[in-house]
């Protein structure tokens, strides 16, 4: 899933995001990037943030 659309339908999910060190959120390039795409850039493990996404 991109972040934008993420962020479109769940816009409270944004803390998760922010917290996990992804800080560019806010960024237009981030809105088409996938949650994948974008913990690979920051080094975060996908697995830890989707599982937070999905509680």
């Amino acid at each position: 899933m991109k972040i934008g659309e993420l962020l479109e339908v769940a816009p409270e999910k944004v803390d998760i995001l922010l917290d996990a060190g992804m800080h560019c959120v806010g960024c237009p390039a981030s809105q088409d990037e996938t949650i994948e795409e974008a913990c690979m850039v920051h080094g975060i493990d996908v697995e830890e943030v989707v599982e937070a996404l999905n509680k």
